[in-house]
């Protein structure tokens, strides 16, 4: 039974998810044609077809901006890794991890790495993104090598995702060779394996 009473009023306009998704969008496609030091809140906005205010009432600066947008391309779920078969959960683990790389415009990672240099706040949105995918991706494969009876030097997860992104990237875009069956064996058998198991 009713009281009378009239529910109050929703305050302000839903927010627009597709105005959010067209901003977002709009900063990676700017971010990776000038930069992120001369990208601006008006360049996304008049890209993304809004006004500026929309933007700032959404994010409250640029770094929280190229961070959000960011995440809009976050990598997919890590792939589930065979327990008790440390090399293969690897094999598993850096053919996605290469996959995932090989998928990134250059010229973004490169935007993004000379952003994090000159704005500390950006660098630590970013660096927050990345331990959490970090996390995700070493979780599952880290914890069923130890529950299987594998010996693991300190630190081994953080020591994966500190030299297996680094090595993919440097083979993708530095030599500019693909990540073939071959270069990933090669990865997992001669390079990590021999780090991350205790002698």
């Amino acid at each position: 039974m009713s009281d009378g009473r009239r529910p109050a009023p929703a305050r302000g306009r839903p927010r627009d998810a597709a105005r959010d998704v067209a901003i977002l969008e709009a900063t990676l496609l700017v971010l990776t044609e000038v930069g992120y030091d001369q990208l601006t809140i008006d360049a996304v906005a008049a890209r993304a077809g809004v006004g500026k205010p929309t933007v700032y009432r959404r994010y409250p600066g640029k770094a929280a901006l190229v961070a959000a947008a960011v995440e809009h391309r976050a990598p997919g779920t890590p792939p589930a890794t065979p327990p008790g078969d440390l090399r293969a959960a690897l094999l598993v683990t850096v053919q996605w991890l290469a996959d995932q790389i090989a998928e990134q415009e250059i010229g973004l990672l490169g935007a993004l790495f000379t952003g994090m240099r000159s704005d500390p706040g950006l660098a630590a949105e970013m660096r927050r993104i990345l331990r959490r995918d970090e996390v995700a991706m070493t979780e599952e494969p880290f914890r069923n090598a130890l529950e299987s009876g594998e010996r693991l030097v300190p630190g081994a997860a953080e020591l994966f995702a500190e030299i297996a992104p680094a090595i993919i990237v440097h083979r993708l875009v530095v030599a500019g060779q693909s990540c073939d069956d071959a270069f990933l064996d090669h990865l997992v058998d001669d390079i990590l394996l021999p780090l991350l198991r205790r002698q």
